[in-house]
């Protein structure tokens, strides 16, 4: 089994610092930090286990292999396309949100 580097995009990395914010604001730093955790395993598995993630959105968003992992107790998906040489991140999104409308900017994806 090879473990590929997760690589999250600008994007991924923006929506990340914006769940950090959230939970830093309307919660405590205890649960940003376990935010934090719970992404660091999802990138951990999907790293080990790319093929794992919900295939769901690939035809609603016509992105072929595009998947999906939850994150462990909180809402959020990460949404991740695998490479020959690493994990390409293209978002970190909360679940309720409409993730096709957050997602409609496909052309910076590809």
């Amino acid at each position: 089994m090879k473990v590929k580097p997760v690589v999250p995009r600008d994007q991924a990395s923006q929506d990340v610092d914006d769940a950090i914010a959230y939970y830093l604001e309307e919660a405590s730093a205890s649960i940003a930090l376990e935010f934090i955790d719970a992404l660091e395993q999802a990138y951990t598995h999907i790293a080990r286990h790319p093929g794992t993630g919900s295939a769901r959105y690939v035809h609603e968003l016509d992105l072929p292999g595009l998947r999906s992992w939850s994150l462990s107790a909180y809402p959020y998906l990460v949404f991740y396309v695998e490479r020959p040489d690493h994990i390409d991140v293209w978002r970190v999104l909360h679940g309720q949100r409409d993730i096709p409308a957050w997602m409609q900017d496909l052309d910076a994806f590809t």
